[in-house]
């Protein structure tokens, strides 16, 4: 990659809107399912998925089922995304909202 794609690149990173929202990770093998939040929800997957695969997220629950079943065996779901208008004062509150809906529909674990 050349310096002025770089550039580009770093410019167009710097300048995306952050995608909050709540998201599911879910063993195909079992069933069981974690929801957790993030402020980047649509490329929050990689993050986990690194965690995971070396052996450092820090939820035991899902890591034990990580090793035991492997990364085929998993799938990340996006659930919800907040408006990208919606107020920041209460941003907080309705994500936890949202997560717990989440949690009770699926019978899922938190993160």
């Amino acid at each position: 990659m050349d310096k002025q794609a770089r550039k580009a690149a770093v410019a167009a990173y710097r300048e995306r809107k952050p995608a909050f929202g709540v998201y599911a990770i879910i063993c195909t093998a079992t069933g069981e399912a974690w929801v957790g939040t993030s402020r980047t929800v649509d490329t929050h997957k990689n993050r986990l998925w690194f965690e995971l695969g070396i052996g450092s997220h820090a939820n035991g629950t899902l890591q034990a089922a990580w090793r035991s079943h492997g990364a085929s065996e998993f799938r990340y779901e996006e659930l919800d995304r907040l408006r990208d208008d919606f107020p920041d004062f209460d941003r907080d509150d309705e994500l936890k909202k949202r997560r717990a809906l989440w949690q009770t529909r699926l019978r899922a674990q938190l993160l």
